[in-house]
């Protein structure tokens, strides 16, 4: 079996988007001033976190500050954190430990996204050193809350939930010159009895279709040829304008954008992912064939017990009316194991769904009790190694599924979007529209950004390996 390749991502001069609002990738200044600001930002956790932190790179370099690559280097450094698993939360603590006791009062250090939200000033009992706590609400704001830390303030937060904003900030700094993150819907109404979000990220709240569609044609005018629409219930947005906007007709709205080539989105809750999302993927080439669909149990009664709004065979039915699609879809998915109450025979349920379903990928995690949620109060919980040895048990599996799907695909040609180039002479790695990783061979030269056909040569449980179709 092949092994997949070392790829890294390059990012080549000339290929980036041009300047404009939406600043372009890795954004420099060529001649930094003498004592300019610097920053450190690393993110935790999802892919919303990941698009908060353009957001909060982008205000930072548009006020001069300039990004390095170690907190050593930096006057700021900031910490987007997620607190949906107990162990990105530790790990976050731990990166503040690492500054007790430090003798540079000169940094300003900062706690942003749930960790901040969901411990508030808490954080500066925890830890003294910190300067800035900031939930996602109110990134809008850091401009405001800059000038206070720039100004000598030492205790500066921003911590509403303002549910009549959708945190969209003035300028977002893009990371990658392919694919842009675009938030549609923030929040979540679900209530699911293990998840912080609600508390961390506030109700649903949706972002206008006349904004979103005026945002998707900037990025488009600068180059950008894949969006991807963002949410913690993505599928649940709800346009708030007269026009009244379905999700599924804003796929396709945003799929018929002049340059627009590829629309993905993620994450679908299944209690709102309708026949007519899946239409609309059948009609319109561009959106993405993926669909990322949460179950976290194979198991109606532990579903019940996680408030979940729906069961094993309402979930099957779901995956049913993807399957019946005229294309191949593929679907991934999220499970927890060890959730209170869950018995060998309720874990047994979720290895047959897996069994039943085969997705294509899936992310899976052992539980873990979250403040301010209704779980915590739940008995019977899972000794720690059982919740080890039944993840352990699941990814085996899983792995099994992945190698068995991806060794059916030898002898196709896919396209690909290119995204990364080996150190290695004529190896490149992207994604197809199923939103799975190939890594092959080409001599072309500048393929970074371009779409090719890729003939799959072979196969490994975490990647397709192939080579270039000239």
């Amino acid at each position: 079996m092949a092994s997949a390749f070392d790829v890294g991502i390059e990012q080549l001069a000339g290929r980036t988007p041009a300047a404009g609002r939406v600043l372009p990738v890795k954004l420099r200044a060529k001649d930094p001033k003498p004592g300019a600001a610097t920053f450190f930002l690393e993110t935790f956790g999802c892919q919303m976190n990941d698009h908060d932190s353009e957001k909060v790179a982008g205000v930072l370099v548009s006020r001069g500050y300039r990004q390095v690559e170690k907190p050593s280097d930096a006057s700021m450094i900031l910490y987007n954190t997620c607190s949906i698993r107990e162990k990105a939360a530790q790990k976050v603590f731990s990166r503040l430990g690492e500054f007790r006791g430090t003798s540079d009062a000169e940094k300003i250090i900062g706690v942003l996204g749930c960790v901040a939200q969901q411990e508030g000033e808490d954080i500066f009992k925890r830890a003294p050193w910190v300067s800035l706590v900031c939930g996602s609400a109110s990134y809008r704001n850091l401009p405001e809350m800059l000038d206070k830390l720039e100004a000598g303030e030492r205790r500066v937060t921003g911590l509403d939930n303002d549910t009549d904003e959708t945190f969209e900030t003035e300028i977002t700094r893009r990371d990658n010159p392919f694919r842009a993150f675009l938030t549609i819907i923030e929040g979540c109404d679900k209530a699911c009895a293990y998840c912080v979000v609600p508390f961390t990220r506030g109700p649903e709240r949706s972002r206008a279709s006349d904004a979103i569609l005026r945002e998707v044609r900037e990025l488009a005018e600068l180059g950008y040829s894949e969006v991807q629409l963002l949410g913690q219930t993505v599928n649940s947005y709800a346009d708030p304008t007269a026009r009244g906007m379905r999700f599924s007709e804003l796929l396709l709205a945003v799929a018929d954008v002049p340059g627009i080539r590829r629309v993905r989105y993620t994450t679908s809750h299944p209690r709102d992912f309708t026949r007519d999302i899946v239409a609309a993927m059948d009609a319109q080439p561009k959106l993405c064939e993926h669909v990322h669909l949460p179950v976290q149990s194979g198991c109606t009664e532990i579903l019940k017990a996680m408030a979940r709004t729906y069961t094993r065979a309402e979930y099957l039915d779901k995956i049913a009316m993807i399957r019946a699609a005229k294309r191949e879809i593929s679907i991934t998915t999220d499970i927890i194991v060890g959730f209170p109450g869950e018995a060998e025979q309720h874990f047994q349920e979720t290895l047959s769904l897996l069994e039943e379903v085969r997705f294509d990928a899936l992310f899976a995690f052992k539980y873990s009790p979250r403040p301010n949620t209704p779980s915590l109060a739940m008995n019977d919980p899972i000794p720690e190694e059982e919740k080890s040895r039944r993840l352990a048990v699941l990814q085996e599996m899983q792995r099994e599924i992945q190698s068995a799907r991806h060794a059916k695909m030898i002898g196709q040609n896919v396209e690909v979007l290119v995204s990364g180039k080996s150190r290695r002479e004529n190896r490149w790695s992207g994604h197809a529209s199923s939103n799975r990783v190939l890594n092959f061979t080409s001599t072309a030269q500048d393929l970074l950004g371009s779409y090719v056909n890729v003939r799959v040569t072979d196969a490994g449980p975490a990647s397709l390996i192939g080579e270039h179709v000239l």
